[in-house]
C-alpha cells in the first residue's frame, strides 16, 4: 500500500507542510475578515441581528414564538411527508423502468427463430417500437422542468375527472421527474457491468429478466448508490415546488410567516438549517449503508478457514475408531 501510494504523488515534506499550513491559515482569516465585511457589517447596519426580527424564532418569551414554530412545525412535517412518498415512489417506479429499458433492449436484438416467419418479424418489431416510445417518455419527462410537470398534473388530473389532495398532485408530480431520472441511473448502472456476468447466467440457465433482477439489479443499486442518495436529496428539496398548487409545505409556510412578521433573512435561515439537517442526515445514512454493503461483501468473500491441526488430529483418531 505504501509503494502504491508513493507512486500516485510525492509525500510532502516538512517544508511544503508548513507552506500548506500557512496558506490555509491565510484563507480561512481571509474568509473571515471577507465575511465580516461584506456580510456582518451591512446587515448589523440595518439592524438584521435585532431581537425584534429574531425574537419570533429563538425567544421562548416572545409572543409569537409558539405559532411561529407551530406552523413551520405544519409545513416541516408536510414537507416530509411529500418527500417520503415521492421517494418511495420514484424508487419503486424508477427501478421498474430501468428493468423495462433494459429487457426491451435485449428483446431489441433477438431474432425470434423459434416463431414462424411474420411472428418474429412481428414480435421485433413490437419490442423495437415499445424500445423507441419508453425512450422518447424518458427523454420528454427528464427534459421537462419540475415545476411545469407539477403544475400539468395539477391542472390535468382535473380535466379528466379525477380530483386529489394537492399532496397527490405534487408527489404525482415530483415520481414522475424523479423515476425517470433513478430509472437512468440504475439502467446505466447495470449497462456499466461486465458483459461476462450476463453470459455467465445465460450459460447457466437464467432467462434474462431472471439474471436482469438477481444478478444485475443488486449489483447496479449497490454501485449507484451515491447517485441515487443524491437524486432523493433532490427530491426533498423539490417539495419547495409545492407553492404552486398551494400546497403547504416548509417554504410556502414561510413565505406567509415573512408576510407578517417581515423577517425574511431571519426566517430562510431557520428553514435552511433544517433543509441541511435533513440533507446532512440523508448523507450520512448513505456512508452507513456503503459501509454495511462494503462489509457484507468482504465477508462473503472470506474464505472458509481451514482446521486447526488439532481438529484434524481428532477428526482421524476418530476416523481410525470407527
Amino acid at each position: 500500500m505504501s509503494q502504491q501510494t508513493s507512486v500516485l504523488y510525492d509525500v510532502p515534506g516538512p517544508r511544503q507542510r508548513r507552506v500548506t499550513l500557512i496558506s490555509s491559515v491565510i484563507a480561512g482569516l481571509a474568509l473571515l475578515v471577507g465575511a465580516y465585511f461584506l456580510i456582518y457589517r451591512p446587515l448589523d447596519e440595518k439592524g438584521q441581528f435585532s431581537m425584534e426580527l429574531w425574537g419570533p424564532l429563538i425567544d421562548p418569551s416572545n409572543e409569537n414564538f409558539t405559532l411561529v414554530w407551530e406552523r413551520i412545525g405544519i409545513g416541516f412535517k408536510n414537507t416530509l411527508i411529500a418527500a417520503a412518498l415521492a421517494i418511495v415512489a420514484s424508487l419503486v417506479v424508477g427501478t421498474l423502468l430501468a428493468l423495462l429499458r433494459i429487457q426491451l433492449k435485449s428483446l431489441t436484438s433477438r431474432k425470434f427463430t423459434g416463431f414462424a416467419t411474420p411472428l418474429s418479424y412481428l414480435l421485433r418489431g413490437l419490442s423495437r417500437l415499445l424500445s423507441a416510445i419508453t425512450r422518447v417518455c424518458v427523454e420528454v419527462f427528464r427534459g421537462l422542468p419540475v415545476v411545469i410537470t407539477i403544475f400539468f398534473v395539477a391542472r390535468g388530473f382535473p380535466e379528466f375527472g379525477v380530483t386529489f389532495d394537492n399532496l397527490w398532485y405534487l408527489v404525482i408530480g415530483l415520481t414522475i421527474y424523479n423515476s425517470v431520472v433513478i430509472g437512468e441511473i440504475l439502467r446505466s448502472g447495470m449497462e456499466g457491468l461486465p458483459g461476462g456476468q450476463a453470459e455467465a447466467a445465460s450459460a447457466i440457465g437464467l432467462s434474462p429478466f431472471q439474471s436482469t433482477r438477481m444478478i444485475l439489479l443488486p449489483q447496479a443499486f449497490r454501485i449507484m448508490l451515491p447517485a441515487l442518495i443524491s437524486q432523493l436529496v433532490v427530491v426533498l428539496k423539490d417539495t419547495s415546488l409545492g407553492f404552486i398548487i398551494s400546497y403547504e409545505e416548509t417554504l410556502n409556510i414561510g413565505k406567509q410567516i415573512i408576510g407578517a412578521l417581515e423577517n425574511p433573512i431571519q426566517v430562510y435561515v431557520v428553514i435552511a438549517v433544517l433543509f441541511i439537517a435533513v440533507n446532512y442526515s440523508l448523507s450520512k445514512l448513505a456512508q452507513y449503508v456503503q459501509r454495511r454493503l462494503a462489509r457484507g461483501r468482504k465477508t462473503a468473500n472470506t474464505p472458509a478457514q481451514a482446521p486447526p491441526p488439532a481438529a484434524l488430529m481428532s477428526q482421524a483418531e476418530g476416523a481410525g475408531g470407527v
